[in-house]
């Protein structure tokens, strides 16, 4: 089984801010798949299903985004799920607006929510699926700009980055890692930046 778990903060006032892309992209496979998030286990909310004919658990850690490896450890533990069947999805303030890039492993990079998760796997060789959210311009407050809602322009561009992020997901799990990178992994429309 796949555990694909999107990172985010619980909560209405942050559901449409640049930390929850996350968990948009968890909605989004829910609907595409017929996959309801709505059942609790190990301080997450998750759902059970099919994509491509592999079963797949979708979840979204209750905790907050800097505490997001409690809930997704034993939630693997639990489920018997391999580190190699884990896809985490998060924003990434190192990517502009826009940008996607599968990770086969790495460091968190920063990134309260991977430290976390990496922290309690105790291993960084997992995939995960960044996702862009540097508006192009300096930014004086990293917390302050995550937990900030979007701004009208992105409000406009979200539903096709979400929808691009899930296919990504699909791309994982149907036909690897390898493949899903060739495919997905691009730089924001209009820049020309180096991978990250």
């Amino acid at each position: 089984m796949f555990l694909v778990a999107g990172l985010g903060n619980p909560g209405d006032e942050y559901v449409h801010t640049p930390h929850n892309l996350g968990f948009l992209t968890i909605d989004r496979l829910g609907e595409r798949h017929g996959i309801r998030v709505t059942r609790k286990d190990s301080r997450a909310l998750v759902g059970l299903g099919e994509i491509d004919g592999h079963q797949v658990m979708l979840a979204k850690p209750q905790m907050y985004m800097n505490l997001s490896g409690a809930s997704l450890a034993p939630l693997m533990e639990k489920h018997s799920v391999p580190l190699e069947r884990l896809v985490v999805v998060h924003d990434e303030l190192d990517l502009p607006w826009l940008s996607l890039r599968i990770k086969p492993k790495g460091s968190p990079a920063g990134h309260k929510g991977m430290i976390s998760v990496i922290g309690s796997l105790g291993s960084g060789d997992l995939v995960r699926v960044r996702m862009g959210i540097h508006p192009g311009r300096p930014v004086t407050s990293g917390a302050d700009f995550v937990l900030a809602p979007f701004g009208r322009s992105q409000e406009k561009e979200l539903d096709e980055f979400v929808g691009y992020a899930a296919d990504a997901v699909r791309s994982i799990i149907a036909e690897g890692v390898v493949k899903a990178m060739t495919r997905f992994n691009r730089r924001a429309p209009g820049l020309n930046i180096e991978d990250a």
